[in-house]
C-alpha cells in the first residue's frame, strides 16, 4: 500500500464519519471506521517496517477531518476556542486508536478490538461528564436522524447506539478482509452470521416498537412562542427589553385560548440580567405584565427563559461562582422562570453550561480566571448553577421538566427530572447563535433522543427554528420555519411510566469504563512481568 493510498483512506474515513452530521443517513457510520481498520491491519502486518507513530498520524488526520466537517458551525461563536476543542478532541480519539493498535501489535487482535470498543465508549462518557464537554460527536446520538431505527434506546440510551456502530464496523471489516484474503474459514461464516443478526435484529425490534407504541392519554394544550431575535444584533437597554415583551405578548395572543394549559417561551427571552433581580421578582414590572396577560386565560401557566442575578449578603452564603463588584457579592444565571396560577414564581438555573461561553473549565482549580470568558451579550461568564435538576409543579400537581438548551444533550441528566416525577419535558433554547447551519438541526436531534429514552412528550421553544412538538416516539410535529417569527399550539400527552434507561441511566458506558480500567491494568502488569 502506497503512502497516497494510506492518505486517501484516512481522508475517506474522516468524510464518512462526518456525513451523518451533515444530514446523510446514520447507517453510514456502520462502515465509516473500516478505512481506519484497513490501515490498522496494514501497520500491524508491517510493524517492523513502520513505527507505531505512523498509524497514529493517519488516525489523527481522519478524526480531525471528522471534527471539523461535523462541528464547524460552532466556530461562529469562537473560532479559537472551538478550534482548540476540535484539536484536543481529535487528539484523545487518536490516542485510543493508537493504544488499541499497540495492543494488537504486541499481543492479540481480539484484545485490541475489545480495547478499542470499551475505550471509545469510555471517552464518549468522559466527554459528557468532565469540564471540557464535547458530546456533540457521540456516534449513538446522530442515529436520531433515523428515529424509527433506534426505538430500543429506551433500554440502552445512546451508548447502546455507539456500541452497535463499533461492533458492526469491526465485524464488517473482518468479513471483508477474510474475503479479500480468500480465507473462507469457519471464522468468516461465524462473523457473517453474527454481523447479520447484530444488524437486522435491532432494526426489526425497533420498527416493531415504533409502529406498535401507543401513547398514554391525559393530553395538555401548549402554546409555543418563537420571537426570532437575532442574538448578534440584539440590544439590551430598557427600551429593547420592553419591545421584546411586547412582541412576545403579541405572538402569544395568536395561539393562546381558554383551553391553553401552558405558554412556552424560549431561552433568554430577556437577556439583560440587571433587570431580573431574583430577590425582587414579585415587584418586577415585566413579570407583572406577563402575569396580567396570563390571568386573562383561565388555565394558562407560563414558562420562559431570562438572564437573572442574585445578591448575597456575605461570603459565607455566596455561591462558588459569585463575583464581587464594588463590594457587592452576586451571581448570574441562565434561568427558566415559571409563573403559575397560584401566583408563585418557580425558578430553575441552567446547570449544564456551555464551555467557554457560560463557564470556565476547571474553575475549582483555577478560580482566578473566572472572569476570562467569551461575552455573547448578556448571559456570559462563569454562570451560577444549582446542585441538581428540579421540576416545576403545575396547577394540577403535574411535575414539568424545564430543560435549557445544552442540557438536552445529556441523556442521563434528563433522567433525573423523570425520576422526580416529570410527566412532560419543556426544552427552551436559543439556536440563533449558529445561524442557518447544521447547528440548530443537530440540536433538535437531541430532543428527539430524549423523547425516545424517557418516553416523554416534548414541547420545544426556540428563539428561532426549530420550535415544535415531539411525541413519545421521537417524531417532530408542527415544526416552525427557520428565521421567522412564529407561534404554534398543540397537544402533548403526559406519561408517568419509567423506562429501563431512566431507571438505570448510562450503564453501558459505566460498564465499558470498568472493563477499560481492568484491561489497562492487566496490560500494564503483563508488560512488566
Amino acid at each position: 500500500m502506497t503512502r497516497l493510498h494510506r492518505f486517501l483512506l484516512s481522508i475517506l474515513s474522516g468524510v464518512l464519519l462526518s456525513l451523518p452530521w451533515l444530514g446523510f443517513p446514520g447507517w453510514i457510520l456502520f462502515v465509516a471506521f473500516v478505512p481506519l481498520l484497513i490501515l490498522d491491519e496494514f501497520f500491524v502486518s508491517f510493524k517492523k517496517a513502520f513505527p507505531i507513530v505512523s498509524f497514529w498520524g493517519h488516525v489523527f488526520l481522519a478524526v480531525l477531518i471528522w471534527n471539523i466537517l461535523s462541528a464547524w458551525w460552532m466556530a461562529k461563536v469562537s473560532i479559537s476556542g472551538v478550534g482548540m476543542a476540535m484539536v484536543l478532541n481529535a487528539f484523545f480519539m487518536s490516542l485510543i486508536w493508537w493504544y488499541a493498535h499497540w495492543v494488537r501489535r504486541q499481543y492479540s487482535s481480539r484484545l485490541g478490538y475489545i480495547l478499542l470498543v470499551v475505550l471509545w465508549i469510555s471517552l464518549e462518557y468522559l466527554q459528557f461528564n468532565w469540564d471540557i464537554e464535547w458530546p456533540c460527536l457521540q456516534m449513538g446520538s446522530v442515529l436520531a436522524n433515523q428515529i424509527k431505527t433506534i426505538q430500543w434506546y429506551e433500554y440502552t440510551g445512546t451508548f447502546g447506539g455507539t456500541l452497535w456502530v463499533l461492533l458492526l464496523n469491526v465485524l464488517f471489516f473482518r468479513i471483508v478482509y477474510d474475503v479479500w484474503q480468500k480465507n473462507y474459514s469457519k471464522r468468516l461464516r461465524i462473523n457473517s452470521v453474527v454481523f447479520s443478526i447484530l444488524l437486522l435484529a435491532p432494526l426489526a425490534i425497533s420498527y416493531r416498537m415504533f409502529y406498535s407504541y401507543v401513547e398514554t392519554g391525559n393530553p395538555i394544550q401548549v402554546a409555543i412562542v418563537q420571537p426570532n431575535v437575532d442574538p448578534y444584533s440584539e440590544q439590551f437597554d430598557m427600551d429593547a427589553e420592553r419591545e421584546k415583551l411586547s412582541n412576545f405578548l403579541r405572538l402569544a395572543k395568536t395561539v393562546t385560548g381558554n383551553e391553553t394549559d401552558f405558554i412556552l417561551g424560549p431561552e433568554t427571552v430577556f437577556e439583560n440580567q440587571w433587570f431580573w433581580n431574583e430577590d425582587h421578582f414579585k415587584s418586577n414590572d415585566f413579570i407583572l405584565q406577563l402575569d396580567s396577560f396570563m390571568n386573562t386565560y383561565p388555565k394558562a401557566e407560563l414558562l420562559f427563559g431570562v438572564s437573572s442575578f442574585k445578591v448575597f449578603p456575605d461570603k459565607q452564603s455566596a455561591s462558588k461562582t459569585a463575583r464581587n463588584k464594588d463590594g457587592i457579592l452576586y451571581d448570574r444565571y441562565n434561568t427558566a422562570l415559571f409563573l403559575s396560577k397560584s401566583g408563585d414564581y418557580q425558578v430553575y438555573h441552567k446547570s449544564k453550561l456551555v464551555m467557554g461561553v457560560e463557564k470556565t473549565p476547571f474553575l475549582r482549580y483555577i478560580p482566578f480566571v473566572k472572569d476570562m470568558v467569551i461575552d455573547l451579550g448578556g448571559a456570559y461568564g462563569t454562570l451560577g448553577t444549582q446542585a441538581e435538576p428540579t421540576n416545576f409543579v403545575a396547577k394540577d400537581g403535574t411535575p414539568v421538566a424545564p430543560v435549557i438548551c445544552f442540557e438536552s444533550v445529556f441523556g442521563e441528566y434528563l433522567t433525573e427530572y423523570v425520576k422526580k416525577g416529570a410527566g412532560i419535558i419543556f426544552v427552551i433554547t436559543n439556536d440563533g447563535w449558529w445561524k442557518n447551519s447544521r447547528g440548530y438541526k443537530q440540536h433538535l436531534l437531541f430532543s428527539q433522543l430524549r423523547a425516545v429514552e424517557t418516553r416523554r412528550s416534548i414541547a420545544r421553544a426556540a428563539n428561532t427554528g426549530t420550535s415544535c412538538f415531539i411525541d413519545q416516539r421521537g417524531n417532530v410535529l408542527n415544526p416552525t420555519p427557520w428565521w421567522e417569527e412564529a407561534a404554534i399550539k398543540g397537544s402533548v400527552n403526559v406519561n408517568h411510566k419509567i423506562t429501563f434507561y431512566v431507571q438505570h441511566g448510562d450503564y453501558i458506558a459505566r460498564g465499558a469504563l470498568f472493563v477499560s480500567v481492568l484491561l489497562v491494568l492487566f496490560l500494564w502488569v503483563k508488560r512488566f512481568r
